[in-house]
């Protein structure tokens, strides 16, 4: 094993290291929450990772986005990550596609080589086919739900979507769907913290993106860590995956 995963293989024992080496992840949005997970998933030494992400750096990304630096406004986002991911793990295998996530993308890009699909998307549609078309191929996926608006750490928590509450982002993906007769078996990171809708902002929908919350620094990071938690706790665990 390398020397930088000595600590982990303390931990996750020589076995469970090559488990996550052998694993292959798909990361879709490396913004707030996909960028720390992207971070979590290569630091514990996955082996094979893509990710999907078609925009670049805004000034307002810095308060809370792991690329977004004044030194890396305009930039794309998924470079950013990408040569840090690289910078972590130089054996890493990764593949990069530089796109927004249209509907029908979703379905050719979701394969069964896929281990786990972190969804890391902040907007509705692309979202909603990425969910399907992973539950449609059985392929397991992790979706975070909505950060914005939120200010409780101790709030956040993994669990099916039917049980999601105070989560206005996973109202609408449950609505829509229930109309695809899916109404559970999707693992989400949510809050039940009520949102605060003063901090509410509409935009001119592009990218599917209609509106968006106000956001801290912390909140977008802590959904990242559960989801990588998630997927690095269920790669480990071999005996656990017969029966998930």
């Amino acid at each position: 094993m390398a020397e930088w995963t000595e600590r982990a293989e303390l931990l996750f024992k020589k076995e469970g290291l090559e488990k996550l080496k052998n694993a292959n992840i798909l990361i879709v949005g490396v913004g707030g929450v996909g960028s720390f997970a992207a971070e979590f998933i290569a630091r514990a030494g996955v082996g094979k990772i893509t990710i999907v992400d078609g925009d670049v750096v805004d000034i307002t990304n810095i308060n809370r986005q792991l690329p977004a630096l004044h030194s890396t406004v305009g930039a794309a986002k998924i470079d950013v990550v990408g040569n840090r991911l690289m910078d972590i793990n130089p054996e890493l295998e990764l593949t990069k596609i530089k796109e927004f996530l249209s509907p029908e993308r979703a379905f050719e890009i979701v394969t069964d080589q896929f281990d786990f699909v972190m969804d890391c998307i902040d907007s509705v549609t692309p979202k909603l086919n990425l969910i399907i078309a992973a539950k449609r191929k059985k392929v397991k996926i992790i979706s975070s739900m909505g950060a914005g608006g939120k200010m409780e750490a101790s709030k956040v928590k993994v669990s099916d979507i039917s049980k999601t509450q105070n989560c206005f982002l996973a109202k609408a993906i449950k609505k829509r769907l229930k109309e695809v007769k899916i109404d559970k078996g999707v693992k989400v990171v949510f809050s039940s913290e009520i949102q605060d809708e003063s901090s509410l902002k509409t935009t001119d929908g592009k990218n599917y993106k209609k509106s968006f919350y106000g956001t801290n620094s912390y909140m977008p990071g802590l959904f990242g860590l559960y989801a990588a938690e998630t997927v690095i706790r269920y790669l480990l665990k071999t005996e656990e995956n017969e029966n998930d």
